[in-house]
């Protein structure tokens, strides 16, 4: 394909860096779908761009659209015809709206029925002609999280747009946003660069803005972020975290990266990990940097959007911030040891959970007798000292100066003060496990103190937000209730918890005073959550909706329960029985329920099918019944296969509604134990 490259800047102010990323998804698919709209082909097109700037790049755009052509349907024949055949108002109507002549109308069949047809051709226009739309049509489409009105016109941007430029090829394309038009002059590095840059021609544009310290595409920033790193790496002899997030946002920071190494004082390293990484990372955006063993070094990596004379002097300017900030969390360490934990209770009465909830306090109480009850309804009366001291410890290091200065070590601080007042281990380490897992994919509680005092928090948290009537809808979750079933689940798998969530919920719900209608809005959420989760971990959807309606109170046992399901579903025997198990509820509902509720054994069967049915029910409903009990899947597929064939040979043997009524009867009673079995363990109508 010949054509000519595009080239679309939309000069601003700096852009924050997490807006970043998304706009250039966003304006990647506005793109691509205008110019499919258009019908004009090209090349690549690539969407990137720096804090000052974005950038759309389209390679070999065609001179011209693509010919349009679509055939139109129109009245039937019955209409477009009149008596002596020719064409009616409506046919020649058709034809005018569609600018065809009416000699080209052409008829043809539907479905077997006749319409009139037409054949629209429109050639395609020059794409020049084209752009000056299109890209004004884009500025105006792109919609931020967050955006700034400014001019009279009440333009809505991120961030104020101080200058376009649009070529195509060599030929400027004419652009207009509020009274910002298209020219020639780009803009270089704020610090580095001209404060005005010419472009010529789409082609120089990336070579141009390189010579003026701007290094427009952020993937390649990123690569010159990551060699700066393990250069320096090299040089002191340790390793940076892997943290693409941190990565993106530095790249999306500068527009030339370089990166540094700062250093600070070893007395810093006294204060725990979390909170030191937390300081560089979430406040100043730096590496943190660990020696061969895995320990935090005294070091770290930063990115400068300027190559200084002297990188000493952005190296010492970032020291001093970084000391600043550590000496204000070595103050919070020290000064926060000098109270108890438990000594600060009564300050979480004074913070609110939830206004119709109560306090922390309120919930910390509801969650500490509902993990008490947890323990010895379940078998876990072993824990149950270290789980009442965690419940009550839970959340104390909320109001202490560290979580209130870095609200992101929560559970951290609990951890590391709780160590040091001499709590046992289990208890220590259950107030940071409480939280975990914090996102899909983070790691789950070690121990079981922590998974239950974190189980019984995130249900405490379900049951009240259902009950104030805030449950989640669409993409409103502002209470985090999806994330906190999605962590109960990942936990009962994990560490193998055989928790009845139907009771737990229902424990939960006496200690909120939650009403029926309450439960069962949060049980069909639960079992909603529990499904998806389970079919992201590749099991078919089938299967999943039959285990999750009867097993939806015991995940650990759905899990299970699917595992041996769909080791045999591609069974022949299985596939037989799912058939079978389909058309048993199609014959029995179509008879009346007081017909079925009559039903008794026969007293006599007289064909082979029917007696062989009989015995092999006689014999598997125990086994499935005991199975069921003792959560043997196994043991219940087996009885299921013993079962398939000789349902099978029943259907083939016998016609079920038979003339007499007698027979009918025995047969049908014969079909209602199988329904009563299939029932046992789940809809298997489902599996259709």
């Amino acid at each position: 394909m010949m054509g000519r490259d595009l080239l679309f800047e939309i000069g601003t102010e700096e852009i924050p860096a997490r807006f970043m990323t998304w706009v250039i998804g966003e304006l990647d698919r506005l793109a691509r779908q205008g110019l499919s709209e258009l019908r004009v082909p090209f090349g690549d097109l690539k969407v990137t761009g720096t804090p000052r700037r974005i950038v759309l790049l389209v390679n070999d755009l065609a001179e011209r659209q693509d010919d349009f052509e679509e055939t139109v349907k129109g009245p039937p024949r019955t209409q477009s015809l009149n008596s002596d055949g020719e064409f009616t108002a409506a046919a020649l109507g058709f034809a005018r709206s569609r600018g065809v002549d009416v000699s080209d109308l052409t008829f043809a069949s539907v479905k077997g029925v006749e319409y009139l047809h037409a054949v629209v051709r429109k050639p395609g226009m020059d794409t020049g002609g084209l752009l000056p739309d299109f890209l004004s049509g884009l500025i105006k489409k792109i919609v931020f999280p967050k955006s700034m009105y400014w001019e009279e016109q009440g333009l809505r941007f991120a961030r104020p747009v101080r200058w376009i430029v649009a070529f195509w090829g060599d030929e400027r394309i004419p652009v207009f946003f509020g009274s910002v038009e298209s020219g020639h002059a780009s803009r270089g590095h704020r610090f580095m660069g001209s404060g005005s840059v010419v472009i010529k021609s789409a082609s120089e544009y990336m070579a141009a803005m390189e010579r003026e310290f701007v290094i427009v595409d952020h993937e390649r920033r990123k690569s010159m972020i990551l060699d700066g790193i393990a250069e320096i790496e090299r040089s002191v002899g340790g390793s940076s975290d892997d943290d693409p997030e941190l990565l993106e946002e530095n790249a999306q920071l500068t527009e030339y990266p370089v990166p540094f190494c700062g250093s600070f004082e070893d007395e810093f390293l006294d204060i725990p990990e979390e909170v030191l990484i937390a300081t560089m990372k979430k406040n100043q955006r730096y590496f943190p940097v660990r020696d061969k063993d895995g320990r935090l070094m005294a070091r770290f990596i930063g990115v400068s959007n300027n190559r200084a004379r002297d990188m000493n002097v952005v190296r010492g300017g970032n020291e001093r911030v970084l000391r600043a900030r550590l000496y204000d969390a070595a103050f919070f360490w020290r000064e926060d040891r000098t109270r108890a934990l438990e000594s600060r209770l009564p300050q979480l009465k004074k913070v609110l959970y939830q206004e119709r909830l109560g306090s922390i306090y309120d919930k910390s109480e509801r969650v500490r007798a509902l993990a008490g009850w947890l323990v010895k309804a379940f078998d876990m009366e072993d824990i149950a000292k270290p789980v009442d001291r965690a419940s009550v410890l839970a959340k104390t290091d909320l109001v202490t100066g560290m979580v209130f200065e870095f609200p992101e070590v929560q559970g951290v601080m609990g951890r590391e003060y709780a160590k040091r007042e001499g709590e046992s281990a289990e208890v220590s380490d259950a107030l940071f496990e409480q939280y975990l897992p914090r996102f899909a994919g983070d790691q789950i509680p070690k121990g079981r103190v922590g998974a239950v005092l974190g189980i019984c928090d995130r249900v405490d948290s379900i049951i009240g937000i259902h009950k104030i009537g805030m449950s989640p809808s669409g993409s409103q979750d502002p209470y985090g209730l999806r994330r906190a079933a999605r962590g109960i689940n990942e936990i009962l798998w994990g560490l193998a918890l055989d928790i009845d969530m139907g009771d737990l919920f229902g424990k939960a719900a006496e200690n909120l005073a939650a009403d029926d209608a309450t439960m069962e809005s949060v049980r069909e959420f639960y079992r909603q959550r529990l499904h998806n989760q389970l079919r992201e971990r590749g099991h078919a959807h089938g299967t999943t909706s039959l285990v999750v309606s009867s097993m939806w109170n015991r995940p650990l046992q759905a899990l299970r329960m699917l595992d041996s399901f769909d080791e045999v579903s591609g069974e022949e025997w299985f596939v037989s029985l799912v058939l079978s198990a389909v058309r048993v509820n199609n014959i029995l509902n179509k008879i009346p329920e007081s017909e079925l509720l009559a039903l008794k054994p026969a007293s006599s069967l007289a064909t082979l099918p029917e007696q062989n049915l009989k015995s092999a029910l006689d014999r598997q409903s125990p086994l499935v019944t005991d199975a069921l009990l003792n959560c043997d899947w196994k043991a219940v597929c087996e009885a299921l296969s013993e079962l398939s064939g000789v349902i099978s040979g029943f259907f083939d043997g016998v016609m079920v509604m038979d003339p007499d009524p007698e027979i009918r009867v025995g047969r049908v009673e014969l079909l209602s134990r199988c329904r009563a079995l299939f029932d046992s363990i789940g809809d298997f109508s489902l599996l259709k």
